[in-house]
């Protein structure tokens, strides 16, 4: 997902710098402008007949430059490991999974349960049986298996910067038995030690505050031509907004959020409290 986002936005880059309408760019490739539109946003896969005529279109010529975009379709088609769970997921979530597999900086604000790349696996285990319900035991345990896949990331060498905000209400709110929900807030004191971490929790007491509109996700990426992309879940579906505007708002939001909870220290007490009241 993000090689063809990254791939789009140099083609949308050459296009603009030769003066080329998304309407011509799509008749020299036998298709539609909005096939173009598609394109450079990153929304669909590339045919290498398609980039080579698109850069014969915008004057490129020098052939390293030409091999480096064309070695970048190639990548850009080549399915990611997640893609092997597909039959157990959302169709939406693939897509995310990609992203978040890719930023050099997740910041998220969670209400309803602990964040997955946060989850014990008995705690996943939990709220993955609840939100799918009826499913069989080794559909739960694919789910299960994908979310702690996932949490390697934090870990790996270049694991990326995660700064999460939880609204007390995930942290009181019960998935799984007492043993379950004490192993998660043990989880949490420990993993909110890593230098890579940045663990606040939103307490009651506070009141209302910016994350009004519910559970939101930020992801940044290390190459410069991408912009930041705002993920919100829904119910049957997700939205991936990447408008310089949209954005701005829930960074905004986060920030008002990191600044109206406790500082991670501080955050870490309270996890510690509710340890000894489960």
């Amino acid at each position: 997902m993000v090689r063809r986002m990254l791939l789009g936005s140099q083609l949308r880059r050459l296009r603009e710098a030769r003066g080329i309408t998304r309407e011509a760019a799509g008749y020299s490739i036998r298709a539609s402008e909005s096939k173009i539109s598609r394109m450079e946003l990153g929304r669909v896969s590339f045919k290498t007949r398609d980039v080579e005529d698109l850069l014969t279109l915008y004057g490129i010529t020098d052939e390293q430059e030409r091999a480096s975009l064309l070695s970048l379709a190639r990548e850009a088609n080549v399915a990611g490991w997640w893609h092997s769970y597909s039959d157990v997921l959302p169709s939406w979530f693939p897509t995310y999974v990609g992203l978040e597999g890719a930023a050099s900086l997740i910041r998220a604000y969670e209400v309803q349960f602990v964040h997955g790349l946060l989850q014990t696996e008995e705690y996943a285990r939990a709220v993955v049986r609840r939100g799918m319900k009826g499913a069989g035991e080794a559909d739960v345990e694919r789910r299960v298996a994908l979310r702690l896949e996932r949490q390697k990331y934090l870990v790996a060498e270049n694991a990326p910067e995660f700064h999460i905000v939880l609204d007390e209400a995930a942290l009181r709110r019960p998935y799984g038995d007492r043993q379950v929900m004490r192993g998660q807030l043990q989880h949490l004191i420990e993993i909110s030690e890593r230098p890579n971490v940045r663990l606040q929790v939103m307490p009651f007491s506070f009141g209302g505050h910016s994350g009004e509109s519910g559970a939101f996700t930020i992801l940044s990426f290390p190459e410069s031509d991408l912009s930041d992309v705002v993920y919100l879940e829904q119910l049957t579906s997700a939205l991936y907004l990447d408008k310089a505007e949209d954005v701005a708002q829930y960074e905004k939001a986060l920030k008002e959020l990191q600044q109206d909870s406790p500082g991670p220290s501080e955050s870490r007490d309270l996890l510690r409290g509710l340890l000894q009241l489960s």
